[in-house]
Protein backbone atom coordinates (compact mmCIF):
# COMPACT_ATOMS: atom_id res chain seq x y z
CA UNK A 1 0.00 0.00 0.00
CA UNK A 2 1.55 3.20 -1.28
CA UNK A 3 1.28 6.53 1.40
CA UNK A 4 2.13 9.81 0.78
CA UNK A 5 2.56 12.40 4.02
CA UNK A 6 -1.01 14.29 4.33
CA UNK A 7 0.64 17.51 4.37
CA UNK A 8 0.94 17.23 0.46
CA UNK A 9 -1.91 18.41 -2.45
CA UNK A 10 -2.25 15.68 -4.98
CA UNK A 11 -1.97 16.50 -8.64
CA UNK A 12 -3.87 13.84 -11.20
CA UNK A 13 -0.43 11.57 -11.52
CA UNK A 14 0.53 11.41 -7.96
CA UNK A 15 -3.74 10.66 -7.39
CA UNK A 16 -2.90 7.74 -10.35
CA UNK A 17 0.16 6.34 -8.47
CA UNK A 18 -1.82 6.27 -4.77
CA UNK A 19 -4.72 4.00 -6.44
CA UNK A 20 -4.87 0.70 -4.88
CA UNK A 21 -7.28 -2.70 -6.43
CA UNK A 22 -9.08 -2.97 -3.81
CA UNK A 23 -11.81 -5.86 -5.96
CA UNK A 24 -11.87 -6.64 -9.60
CA UNK A 25 -12.58 -2.77 -11.13
CA UNK A 26 -12.74 -1.54 -7.83
CA UNK A 27 -9.68 0.97 -6.84
CA UNK A 28 -9.02 3.03 -3.55
CA UNK A 29 -7.47 6.07 -3.07
CA UNK A 30 -5.03 5.71 0.03
CA UNK A 31 -4.32 9.14 1.57
CA UNK A 32 -2.90 8.48 5.16
CA UNK A 33 -6.28 9.20 7.78
CA UNK A 34 -8.87 8.85 4.67
CA UNK A 35 -9.33 6.53 1.85
CA UNK A 36 -11.89 6.85 -1.14
CA UNK A 37 -12.93 4.46 -3.63
CA UNK A 38 -13.38 5.66 -7.33
CA UNK A 39 -16.65 2.72 -7.28
CA UNK A 40 -19.48 5.02 -5.83
CA UNK A 41 -16.99 8.03 -5.12
CA UNK A 42 -17.45 6.72 -1.35
CA UNK A 43 -15.26 7.06 1.45
CA UNK A 44 -14.64 4.08 3.08
CA UNK A 45 -12.31 4.76 6.30
CA UNK A 46 -11.36 7.65 8.09
CA UNK A 47 -9.28 7.84 11.51
CA UNK A 48 -8.11 10.51 13.79
CA UNK A 49 -4.82 11.19 14.78
CA UNK A 50 -4.66 8.00 17.17
CA UNK A 51 -5.33 6.14 14.30
CA UNK A 52 -9.09 5.34 15.73
CA UNK A 53 -11.82 4.25 13.17
CA UNK A 54 -14.18 6.68 13.09
CA UNK A 55 -16.82 5.66 10.17
CA UNK A 56 -18.19 2.42 10.31
CA UNK A 57 -18.03 -0.22 7.85
CA UNK A 58 -19.99 -3.86 8.39
CA UNK A 59 -18.39 -6.72 9.00
CA UNK A 60 -20.30 -8.07 5.86
CA UNK A 61 -19.68 -5.34 2.89
CA UNK A 62 -20.07 -6.45 -0.03
CA UNK A 63 -16.80 -5.21 -2.35
CA UNK A 64 -17.94 -6.72 -5.08
CA UNK A 65 -19.43 -4.11 -8.23
CA UNK A 66 -22.63 -3.62 -8.92
CA UNK A 67 -23.22 -4.27 -5.19
CA UNK A 68 -23.48 -1.21 -3.22
CA UNK A 69 -20.84 -1.21 -0.03
CA UNK A 70 -22.50 -0.96 3.42
CA UNK A 71 -20.29 1.49 5.51
CA UNK A 72 -18.29 4.95 5.28
CA UNK A 73 -19.92 7.68 3.51
CA UNK A 74 -22.59 6.24 0.27
CA UNK A 75 -23.89 8.69 -1.69
CA UNK A 76 -27.43 8.44 -2.92
CA UNK A 77 -28.27 10.53 -6.12
CA UNK A 78 -30.90 11.05 -8.18
CA UNK A 79 -33.52 9.77 -5.49
CA UNK A 80 -33.56 8.10 -1.82
CA UNK A 81 -35.85 5.72 -0.20
CA UNK A 82 -39.19 5.41 -1.45
CA UNK A 83 -39.74 9.63 -1.96
CA UNK A 84 -38.34 9.50 -5.34
CA UNK A 85 -40.52 8.92 -8.22
CA UNK A 86 -37.95 8.31 -10.80
CA UNK A 87 -39.25 5.39 -12.95
CA UNK A 88 -36.91 2.16 -12.88
CA UNK A 89 -34.27 3.72 -10.51
CA UNK A 90 -33.08 1.90 -7.67
CA UNK A 91 -34.37 3.59 -4.59
CA UNK A 92 -31.34 5.02 -3.11
CA UNK A 93 -30.65 6.06 -6.84
CA UNK A 94 -27.10 5.17 -9.32
CA UNK A 95 -24.14 6.74 -8.00
CA UNK A 96 -23.10 4.82 -5.22
CA UNK A 97 -22.63 1.94 -7.43
CA UNK A 98 -21.01 3.88 -10.58
CA UNK A 99 -17.60 3.73 -11.42
CA UNK A 100 -16.14 7.45 -10.83
CA UNK A 101 -12.57 9.33 -11.97
CA UNK A 102 -10.35 11.26 -10.93
CA UNK A 103 -11.31 14.81 -12.06
CA UNK A 104 -8.64 16.41 -14.30
CA UNK A 105 -10.36 19.60 -13.99
CA UNK A 106 -11.92 20.24 -10.47
CA UNK A 107 -11.89 23.63 -9.24
CA UNK A 108 -9.10 25.59 -7.58
CA UNK A 109 -8.26 25.20 -3.95
CA UNK A 110 -8.08 27.70 -1.23
CA UNK A 111 -4.91 27.94 0.39
CA UNK A 112 -4.12 25.73 3.31
CA UNK A 113 -1.78 24.21 5.45
CA UNK A 114 -1.88 20.16 6.47
CA UNK A 115 -4.52 19.60 3.56
CA UNK A 116 -4.87 16.87 1.39
CA UNK A 117 -7.64 16.91 -1.35
CA UNK A 118 -9.17 14.59 -3.89
CA UNK A 119 -11.39 15.59 -6.50
CA UNK A 120 -13.73 12.95 -8.44
CA UNK A 121 -16.33 13.03 -11.18
CA UNK A 122 -19.37 11.32 -11.88
CA UNK A 123 -20.74 11.78 -15.67
CA UNK A 124 -24.02 10.60 -17.33
CA UNK A 125 -23.53 7.82 -19.49
CA UNK A 126 -25.62 5.79 -21.84
CA UNK A 127 -26.61 3.14 -19.27
CA UNK A 128 -27.44 5.99 -16.80
CA UNK A 129 -29.46 7.91 -19.95
CA UNK A 130 -31.84 4.62 -20.60
CA UNK A 131 -33.16 4.44 -16.84
CA UNK A 132 -32.69 8.41 -16.50
CA UNK A 133 -32.59 10.85 -19.17
CA UNK A 134 -31.07 13.50 -17.82
CA UNK A 135 -27.53 14.66 -18.47
CA UNK A 136 -25.14 15.63 -15.62
CA UNK A 137 -21.54 15.77 -14.26
CA UNK A 138 -21.62 15.26 -10.62
CA UNK A 139 -18.51 16.52 -8.86
CA UNK A 140 -17.00 15.28 -4.94
CA UNK A 141 -14.21 16.79 -3.46
CA UNK A 142 -12.81 15.04 -0.43
CA UNK A 143 -10.76 17.04 1.97
CA UNK A 144 -9.12 15.94 5.64
CA UNK A 145 -7.91 19.40 6.75
CA UNK A 146 -6.93 20.16 11.10
CA UNK A 147 -8.94 16.46 12.04
CA UNK A 148 -11.67 17.89 9.89
CA UNK A 149 -13.24 15.96 7.10
CA UNK A 150 -14.81 17.40 4.45
CA UNK A 151 -16.91 16.73 1.52
CA UNK A 152 -18.29 19.20 -1.42
CA UNK A 153 -20.59 17.77 -3.93
CA UNK A 154 -21.87 19.38 -7.35
CA UNK A 155 -24.33 19.05 -9.42
CA UNK A 156 -24.41 20.27 -13.04
CA UNK A 157 -27.00 20.34 -15.52
CA UNK A 158 -25.53 19.40 -18.89
CA UNK A 159 -28.98 18.39 -20.35
CA UNK A 160 -31.28 21.18 -22.89
CA UNK A 161 -33.68 20.70 -19.85
CA UNK A 162 -34.00 21.19 -16.34
CA UNK A 163 -34.25 18.46 -13.84
CA UNK A 164 -34.88 17.80 -10.15
CA UNK A 165 -32.91 15.59 -8.21
CA UNK A 166 -32.45 14.29 -4.04
CA UNK A 167 -29.12 13.62 -3.19
CA UNK A 168 -27.59 12.49 0.43
CA UNK A 169 -24.61 11.78 1.86
CA UNK A 170 -25.22 8.52 4.19
CA UNK A 171 -22.88 8.68 6.98
CA UNK A 172 -22.15 5.65 8.51
CA UNK A 173 -20.81 7.13 12.54
CA UNK A 174 -18.67 4.39 14.55
CA UNK A 175 -20.35 4.55 17.96
CA UNK A 176 -19.09 2.17 21.09
CA UNK A 177 -22.63 0.96 21.81
CA UNK A 178 -25.46 2.36 20.14
CA UNK A 179 -27.84 2.33 23.34
CA UNK A 180 -25.48 4.76 25.44
CA UNK A 181 -25.88 6.96 22.27
CA UNK A 182 -27.72 10.32 21.64
CA UNK A 183 -28.33 13.15 18.68
CA UNK A 184 -28.62 16.55 19.38
CA UNK A 185 -30.01 19.29 17.33
CA UNK A 186 -33.00 17.90 15.84
CA UNK A 187 -35.66 18.59 18.99
CA UNK A 188 -38.90 20.09 18.20
CA UNK A 189 -38.87 19.44 14.37
CA UNK A 190 -40.99 17.75 11.91
CA UNK A 191 -39.95 14.41 10.92
CA UNK A 192 -41.28 11.84 8.31
CA UNK A 193 -41.29 8.18 10.11
CA UNK A 194 -40.50 5.38 7.56
CA UNK A 195 -41.24 2.92 9.86
CA UNK A 196 -45.00 4.07 10.02
CA UNK A 197 -45.73 4.74 6.53
CA UNK A 198 -44.00 7.92 6.10
CA UNK A 199 -46.47 9.90 8.62
CA UNK A 200 -45.36 13.36 9.75
CA UNK A 201 -44.77 14.03 13.25
CA UNK A 202 -43.11 16.73 15.51
CA UNK A 203 -40.09 15.37 17.58
CA UNK A 204 -41.29 15.66 21.61
CA UNK A 205 -37.65 14.27 22.77
CA UNK A 206 -34.85 16.95 24.22
CA UNK A 207 -32.47 14.56 22.82
CA UNK A 208 -32.85 11.52 20.42
CA UNK A 209 -31.34 8.29 21.91
CA UNK A 210 -32.23 4.66 20.60
CA UNK A 211 -33.45 1.70 22.30
CA UNK A 212 -35.28 -0.04 18.75
CA UNK A 213 -35.27 0.02 15.17
CA UNK A 214 -35.35 3.68 13.75
CA UNK A 215 -35.82 5.16 10.61
CA UNK A 216 -36.66 8.99 10.26
CA UNK A 217 -36.02 11.75 7.78
CA UNK A 218 -35.67 15.43 9.76
CA UNK A 219 -36.73 18.03 7.74
CA UNK A 220 -35.39 21.74 7.60
CA UNK A 221 -32.55 20.78 10.18
CA UNK A 222 -30.08 23.77 11.57
CA UNK A 223 -26.38 23.91 10.10
CA UNK A 224 -24.97 21.71 13.05
CA UNK A 225 -26.31 18.30 14.58
CA UNK A 226 -24.36 16.57 17.74
CA UNK A 227 -24.02 12.74 17.82
CA UNK A 228 -22.64 12.03 21.25
CA UNK A 229 -21.19 8.64 22.06
CA UNK A 230 -21.47 8.57 26.36
CA UNK A 231 -18.91 5.42 26.51
CA UNK A 232 -16.25 7.08 24.66
CA UNK A 233 -16.70 10.50 25.61
CA UNK A 234 -16.78 11.92 22.52
CA UNK A 235 -18.76 13.81 20.37
CA UNK A 236 -19.16 14.01 16.22
CA UNK A 237 -20.30 17.40 14.88
CA UNK A 238 -21.71 17.52 11.86
CA UNK A 239 -22.08 20.75 10.05
CA UNK A 240 -23.98 21.15 6.56
CA UNK A 241 -24.95 23.10 4.18
CA UNK A 242 -27.64 23.26 0.96
CA UNK A 243 -28.43 20.03 2.36
CA UNK A 244 -31.50 20.95 4.78
CA UNK A 245 -32.95 17.59 5.70
CA UNK A 246 -31.18 14.88 7.90
CA UNK A 247 -31.78 10.77 7.84
CA UNK A 248 -31.00 9.54 11.07
CA UNK A 249 -31.07 5.25 10.81
CA UNK A 250 -30.47 2.25 12.65
CA UNK A 251 -31.74 -1.37 11.82
CA UNK A 252 -31.65 -2.71 15.21
CA UNK A 253 -31.51 -6.61 15.71
CA UNK A 254 -34.31 -8.21 13.55
CA UNK A 255 -33.72 -5.43 10.54
CA UNK A 256 -29.88 -6.22 10.96
CA UNK A 257 -30.16 -10.36 10.54
CA UNK A 258 -32.54 -9.89 7.51
CA UNK A 259 -29.46 -7.68 5.39
CA UNK A 260 -27.28 -9.78 3.79
CA UNK A 261 -24.52 -7.30 3.85
CA UNK A 262 -24.53 -6.59 7.65
CA UNK A 263 -23.28 -8.55 10.44
CA UNK A 264 -25.78 -9.57 13.11
CA UNK A 265 -24.22 -7.44 15.88
CA UNK A 266 -23.69 -4.38 13.53
CA UNK A 267 -26.39 -2.56 14.93
CA UNK A 268 -24.87 -1.83 17.82
CA UNK A 269 -21.45 0.05 16.55
CA UNK A 270 -23.14 1.95 14.38
CA UNK A 271 -25.61 4.89 13.59
CA UNK A 272 -26.27 6.73 10.13
CA UNK A 273 -27.08 10.53 10.68
CA UNK A 274 -27.24 12.00 6.79
CA UNK A 275 -27.03 15.23 4.91
CA UNK A 276 -29.82 15.27 2.79
CA UNK A 277 -32.24 16.84 0.28
CA UNK A 278 -35.95 14.62 0.60
CA UNK A 279 -38.39 17.32 1.09
CA UNK A 280 -37.72 19.75 -1.80
CA UNK A 281 -35.53 18.44 -4.73
CA UNK A 282 -33.35 20.55 -6.18
CA UNK A 283 -34.61 21.64 -9.61
CA UNK A 284 -31.54 22.85 -12.65
CA UNK A 285 -32.22 24.54 -15.55
CA UNK A 286 -29.65 23.69 -18.07
CA UNK A 287 -26.07 24.64 -17.45
CA UNK A 288 -27.40 25.63 -13.79
CA UNK A 289 -24.79 23.92 -10.53
CA UNK A 290 -26.19 23.06 -7.11
CA UNK A 291 -23.64 22.98 -4.57
CA UNK A 292 -23.38 21.20 -1.06
CA UNK A 293 -21.31 20.85 1.98
CA UNK A 294 -20.91 18.70 5.31
CA UNK A 295 -18.24 18.92 7.55
CA UNK A 296 -16.99 16.58 10.42
CA UNK A 297 -15.30 16.71 12.96
CA UNK A 298 -15.02 15.01 16.88
CA UNK A 299 -14.23 16.92 20.25
CA UNK A 300 -14.28 15.43 23.43
CA UNK A 301 -17.15 15.31 25.85
CA UNK A 302 -17.35 14.30 29.58
CA UNK A 303 -19.67 13.50 32.33
CA UNK A 304 -21.81 16.38 33.84
CA UNK A 305 -24.22 15.07 36.85
CA UNK A 306 -24.56 11.98 34.69
CA UNK A 307 -25.01 13.92 31.07
CA UNK A 308 -23.12 14.90 28.73
CA UNK A 309 -21.53 18.83 29.72
CA UNK A 310 -23.87 20.60 27.42
CA UNK A 311 -21.36 23.62 26.26
CA UNK A 312 -18.96 20.81 25.43
CA UNK A 313 -21.70 19.64 22.53
CA UNK A 314 -23.04 23.39 21.42
CA UNK A 315 -19.58 25.02 21.43
CA UNK A 316 -17.19 22.19 21.12
CA UNK A 317 -15.16 23.13 24.30
CA UNK A 318 -12.13 20.55 25.24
Amino acid sequence: MMLMDCTELYSLNQLVHLLRLVHKGCFKIDIKEFQVLLYGGQVVSWKNERREELLFMSSKANWKPPRAIRGGIPICFPQLLQFGNLGSLEQHGFARNRMWSLDSDPSPLPPANNQSSVDLILKSTEEDLKIWPRCFELRLRVTLSAGRLTLIPRVRNTDNKAFSFMFTLCNYFSVSDISEVRVEGLETLDYFDNLNNRQRFTEQADAITFDGEFERVYLSTPTKIAIIDHEKKRTFELWKDGMPDAVVWNPWDKKAKALQDLGDEDYQSMLCVDSAVIETPIILKPFEEWKGRQEISTVSSSYCSGQLDPRKVLYGFH
